[in-house]
């Protein structure tokens, strides 16, 4: 099939998405306008289809499951829990570091980072009011955290990434430790150096009800513990617990040990409902990566990187970040990059781990385009006025960026040595 094919098909995805049609439908159309105008027949093209959702099922299944872990941080007021302390730790005059180092946490630990952002943001508007700190300033910590927690995290980005390349999924969120936490140093210098641009905060947003008084920090912290316990014996010990298995059995733990099993059947509910979306977008984003893996796209991606004379291991940050930019999601930008250029990857030497860390990285690159849903949630989160939103998008993607070489730069070093 032609690489033309491919890229019309992902041409006609982005059109539906910016038009505000739903995502997976228009993925599923955008796979079909692909194959046909590639050259396929409609019965291939279908097949094609089915057999890219197909790859990306098992990962779906692990998704799913790790809505226990979600459900039971955001519903037992766990999250809440966590952000607040680190805050009232740091204190106010490190008030701009306790919010990148909040939603950093949140995010390594398995919450989405729009639903960090959504829990820290109440919080956040009340410092920004005392403090006199813009909007964008704020929003920007919690982005900024919360980008470089996610390469690190069990959240459905990382668990794809993994698992289309067949690699640990405790590996590659160790590989990327060290990326994080120096992306998390760059972030808090970028917050620094505009303090006062946008739009000052002048009211806080009321914040969200609890169901009852927030859980300790040491309870809200088991069931993460617990989870990343479990994933690290496979690297550690040689005993494989399935992230299936390891990330419920965290949530389970943690809910037993804030001692809110109340509320385990909401927390399920909640989990499920957003690992649900997640479930039925990467369906849609299967189907044309099924299409894009039987096209000659990535061998036009490898030609472009040889002209210019770089190295055939930079196709798997640039497939991160093209493929983000297309969907405006680390996740589905993740699943399209990682199902689709993970044979190439590999067949350029790079290790497994290495290709799926590097895939993830540069998934956060451009993930925060308009025509994505992560852009309007933060947006709304601080009551941030559009064009102020617009102006932040050239700074995450320097997050993003540097996150992407600091992965990118870390292969290359144990590659040289």
């Amino acid at each position: 099939m032609t690489a033309i094919g491919a890229m019309i098909g992902l041409l006609v995805a982005i059109i539906l998405i910016l038009r505000k049609y739903n995502a997976a439908y228009s993925l599923i159309l955008g796979a079909v306008a692909g194959g046909l105008a590639g050259g396929l027949s409609l019965s291939e093209t279908v097949s094609f289809m089915i057999e890219g959702a197909k790859d990306i099922s098992p990962a779906i299944l692990r998704i799913l499951t790790a809505g226990v872990l979600s459900g039971v941080l955001i519903k037992t007021g766990a999250a809440s829990r966590i952000a607040l302390t680190i805050i009232q730790t740091l204190g106010e005059r490190k008030s701009t570091i306790a919010l990148v180092l909040s939603t950093f946490l949140l995010t390594a630990i398995g919450v989405f980072i729009d639903v960090a952002v959504i829990t820290v943001a109440p919080i956040t508007l009340a410092i920004g009011k005392k403090m006199n700190y813009s909007r964008m300033t704020l929003l920007l910590a919690m982005i900024g955290g919360g980008k470089c927690g996610n390469i690190i995290s069990p959240n459905p980005n990382t668990i794809i990434a993994a698992e289309n390349f067949n690699a640990a999924l405790s590996s590659v969120m160790y590989v990327n430790l060290i990326p994080a936490l120096i992306g998390l140093l760059f972030s808090v210098w970028l917050v620094k150096r505009f303090p006062f641009k946008g739009e000052w905060v002048t009211e806080s947003l009321d914040e969200a009800e609890e169901a009852g008084p927030l859980p300790s920090f040491a309870g809200s912290m088991a069931g993460p513990l617990v989870a990343i316990l479990l994933l690290a014996l496979r690297p550690v010990c040689g005993i494989v617990i399935d992230p299936l298995i390891a990330l419920p059995a965290g949530g389970l733990t943690g809910i037993l040990l804030m001692r809110r099993c109340r509320q385990l059947r909401i927390s399920l509910a909640y989990g499920l409902e957003k690992m649900l979306l997640v479930a039925v977008l990467l369906i849609g984003t299967g189907t044309i990566a099924g299409i894009i893996k039987h096209s000659t796209l990535k061998d036009g991606l490898l030609v472009a990187l040889n002209g210019l004379s770089l190295d055939e291991s930079f196709i798997a940050p640039v497939a991160g970040a093209l493929m983000s930019a297309v969907t405006a999601s680390t996740t589905a930008g993740a699943t399209l990059a990682s199902a689709s250029f993970a044979d190439v990857i590999l067949a350029a030497g790079i290790p497994a781990v290495w290709g799926a860390a590097m895939v993830n990285s540069g998934a956060t690159i451009l993930d925060h385009l308009p025509h994505g849903s992560f852009f309007h949630a933060t947006a709304g989160a601080v009551d941030m006025k559009l064009k102020e939103r617009l102006r932040l998008i050239g700074y995450e993607s320097l997050i993003g960026a540097v996150l992407a070489m600091l992965t990118f730069s870390g292969y290359q070093l144990l590659f040289l040595f």
